[in-house]
């Protein structure tokens, strides 16, 4: 009876400690691909390179901090642009825009300082306003940053969706890999690779079911939403840094819960374990 008793304790402890990896296990399996290879960073074991990550709002250089990290960590140097200053940011209460457009600067400039940028760059240009600069004045913009900053390899939204609908995302994916592959035949033009934010067709079952803002903007066409992964990269490792640049953003605090739904609810070491990699398209 006593060794019965026993053994049932110990098959109990061991359903206890068991039960988290099942349900890491089973969540890694509603959001991730496997078919997709992952790497360890974005642009395998080349020389130092210069990395510009150009994004239309502070908060949106989020979605890639793991691997801005990592290339930081291997030797790269990190630049970001962001070509508007967010003042039209909904998620916060405030109401004056050149005050929340203050706020948002301070916001960047601390993300920036986690992720470990070299430099920061934040223009003027309207949030929510980039329709109206006009498609071809956004690649002229583009282009004189990448003449100005030189970098070897671009970081942005897609041309397609924008990552989730909204229009400076997509309009500022879509200047960038036009002026791109324009130029990639230029030798002159020093941008050798362009990586385009992704999701897996998994990640986004899922955002759609959970994300309202997703839901709403999303591609009812599948051959108009987002591109297919390449790959993805591990960022595990990184993910307290992450979630402290995410952190950083407080006045959009509302609106990033939609990026990692429940990260404030799970232990750490069991979500970094779900959310562990970023995925990209490359532009050819």
């Amino acid at each position: 009876m006593k060794k019965l008793l026993f053994v049932t304790l110990g098959i109990f402890l061991v359903i206890i400690a068991l039960t988290p990896w099942m349900l890491i296990l089973f969540a890694k399996g509603q959001l991730h691909d496997p078919e997709v290879i992952q790497r360890d960073n974005l642009v395998g074991k080349m020389p130092k390179k210069v990395i510009l990550a150009l994004f239309p709002h502070p908060d949106d250089e989020v979605t890639v901090a793991g691997t801005l990290m990592k290339l930081k960590e291997d030797g790269h140097e990190i630049r970001i642009v962001t070509l508007t200053k967010g003042e039209k940011g909904k998620s916060s209460v405030l109401e004056d825009e050149d005050i929340l457009a203050e706020i948002r600067c301070e916001e960047m400039h601390k993300a920036a300082d986690l992720i470990g940028a070299s430099e920061l760059h934040l223009l003027d240009y309207p949030d929510s306003g980039l329709s109206a600069i006009g498609l071809d004045s956004l690649k002229g913009i583009v282009s004189d940053l990448i003449d100005q900053i030189q970098p070897d390899v671009l970081i942005t939204y897609d041309s397609k969706v924008g990552l989730y609908g909204h229009p400076d995302h997509r309009l500022s994916g879509l200047a960038v890999e036009q002026v791109f592959q324009e130029n990639s035949s230029n030798p002159q033009f020093k941008p050798q690779n362009l990586f385009q934010v992704t999701l897996c067709s998994k990640q986004i079952k899922v955002a759609l079911k959970l994300s309202s803002s997703f839901n709403k903007n999303y591609p009812e066409d599948p051959s108009q939403g987002l591109p297919d992964p390449d790959f993805s990269v591990k960022t595990q490792e990184h993910f307290p840094q992450i979630l402290e640049v995410m952190n950083a953003h407080k006045s959009q605090k509302k609106v990033l819960k939609d990026l990692m739904p429940f990260h404030d609810r799970v232990p750490i070491w069991m979500y970094s374990r779900v959310f562990d990699r970023e995925y990209f398209h490359e532009v050819k």
